[in-house]
């Protein structure tokens, strides 16, 4: 099993990854473009192992070990003797192009380069590069050391080695994996909740309902978890809308065109949770 991660991005996504991952076993090497990104990366990290060690859940010992698995750097070149790198970097088709152009410049040739994008389509990312074939989506959810899915995505040209890799990789840090056979964008998941998401707003913008009364009507109607609009603040309004839209401009399927609302609410910084509004005030 490989054994030598590179995760580039350490935000709320690629800091879950690198926890997960250290916490397996694995030599982690978690990249991004400032210092100060990287500590507040490692410092989520950190408090993670800690809620994990006071509930009984990991010892103090193990907390420490995984957390000294974890490497940060600025320096991509880093990732040269990674057997695996995940991305997950912002949801700009643009820079993850960019990263997996030079990933393929760094990295050995059997390594496997994995994204973590959850709606670009992986065969726009690995035409970057000049091994598709060892390019995967492995889409995981948030937060990562809660949530036990891992969506692998194979891309028009990804082999059955690479995704047995990166399904042997997701399901060694715990997760069950749903495997999307064809590329299309959003996949299953996300192409799922935004339609969902998108539909919700509408009916809330157009007065139909209200936010709450729309989010009891899937938490009790259909066993939900937790309702769309409420979905929506807790992941981004921003992250949803550019979800859709990226689908949208992909399939050209109006059922995911975003409402005017969420680019209103974007404009207006009203992103939900991490902003203190969104449908519901935090």
């Amino acid at each position: 099993m490989a054994k030598k991660l590179a995760v580039i991005g350490a935000g709320l996504m690629g800091s879950g990854i690198a926890q997960v991952a250290a916490q397996a076993g694995y030599e982690v090497t978690l990249r991004d473009v400032t210092d100060e990104a990287l500590a507040r990366g490692r410092d989520a990290v950190r408090s993670s192992y800690e809620r994990f060690t006071a509930k009984g859940r990991l010892t103090a010992e193990d907390a420490e070990a995984a957390l000294a698995r974890i490497t940060t750097t600025t320096d991509l070149d880093a990732a040269a003797d990674a057997d695996l790198v995940v991305e997950a970097v912002f949801e700009r088709i643009e820079v993850k192009r960019e990263i997996f152009r030079d990933l393929d410049r760094i990295v050995g040739d059997d390594t496997v380069l994995a994204s973590n994008t959850s709606a670009i389509p992986i065969t726009a990312i690995a035409a970057a590069t000049g091994r598709p074939e060892r390019v995967v989506g492995t889409h995981f959810f948030s937060p990562v050391p809660m949530m036990p899915l891992c969506e692998l995505v194979r891309g028009h040209k990804t082999d059955d080695e690479t995704l047995a890799r990166a399904r042997e990789f997701a399901e060694g840090v715990g997760k069950t994996c749903v495997v999307v056979n064809r590329d299309v964008a959003g996949f299953v998941t996300t192409r799922l909740i935004s339609a969902l998401v998108v539909e919700a707003v509408k009916l809330y913008e157009s007065g139909v309902a209200s936010a709450e009364d729309i989010d009891t009507a899937c938490r009790l109607g259909f066993g939900h978890a937790m309702g769309p609009l409420a979905t929506a603040d807790l992941t981004g309004v921003d992250i949803l809308l550019h979800a859709a839209a990226n689908i949208y401009t992909e399939s050209q399927d109006g059922k995911f065109a975003p409402p005017e609302l969420m680019r209103r609410m974007v404009d207006a910084g009203d992103l939900g949770r991490k902003s203190g509004q969104g449908f519901y005030t935090y």
